[in-house]
This record gives structure tokens, sequence and C-alpha cells, in this order.
């Protein structure tokens, strides 16, 4: 069992930036593809970026490409920076992990984290 646990959500304003952090408990991260996705009320989820067990292989929607990296700081923990936020971002961001490769559907995704929330202020 995988136990994730997101932070560094909140409020900023419009252009500002904000580091997600998902840290993992109960096993090690290092053998899951990671990913980031964003919900709001009453919409799908929405893929974000994901990043390979093993770092080498990122994918990120084509909405924040060159605003937004993710990466991985240890075996347990996974980062989404994100810049140049706009208010339409404004969603709960959830990490998810998978034994698979790198993908954009939450489908394949076995353990979630409960989010955290990012508001941007126009």
């Amino acid at each position: 069992q995988v136990q994730l646990v997101e932070s560094g959500g909140g409020l900023v304003q419009a252009g500002g930036s904000l580091r997600l952090s998902c840290a993992g408990s109960g096993r090690t991260l290092s053998s899951y593809t990671m990913g980031w996705f964003r919900q709001a009320p009453g919409k799908e989820r929405e893929f974000v970026a994901a990043i390979s067990s093993g770092g080498r292989y990122t994918n990120l929607v084509d909405s924040v490409k060159g605003r937004f990296t993710i990466s991985r700081d240890n075996a347990n923990a996974v980062n989404l920076h994100m810049n140049s936020l706009k208010p339409e971002e404004t969603d709960v961001y959830t990490c998810g992990a998978t034994r698979g490769d790198v993908t954009t559907l939450d489908r394949f995704y076995i353990y979630w984290g409960q989010g955290t929330q990012v508001t941007v202020a126009s």
C-alpha cells in the first residue's frame, strides 16, 4: 500500500508561482510512474503532468508546457513547479501513482492522494 500526501497549494496572484509536492509513505515511490491531475468542481479530472519511475521521461499537457515542470526530488517525493499561473487553473491538484509507463489516463493510476487546493486570483 502506498499513501500519497500533497502539499504546497495555496492562494497566488495570476502570474505567480507555486511548487506542489507529493510525498509517499508505505512504499518507496521510486518504482512508480507519478502523475499530477487537477479537477474543478463539476468537471472531469484533467491530466497535468507525469514522470517515469526513473525520472527520464516526462509528459505535460500542452496548456502548461513552458510554464510547469515535474521532477523527482528523491525516492519518495515528486514535485510540480508551476509558473505563470492563470485564474482558470484554480483547481484541486492531486498526485497519483502507477506501475505502468507514463500515461495521461487516470484510470491507470492505482494510488491517489487527497489533493491540495490551488487558487489563482485575477
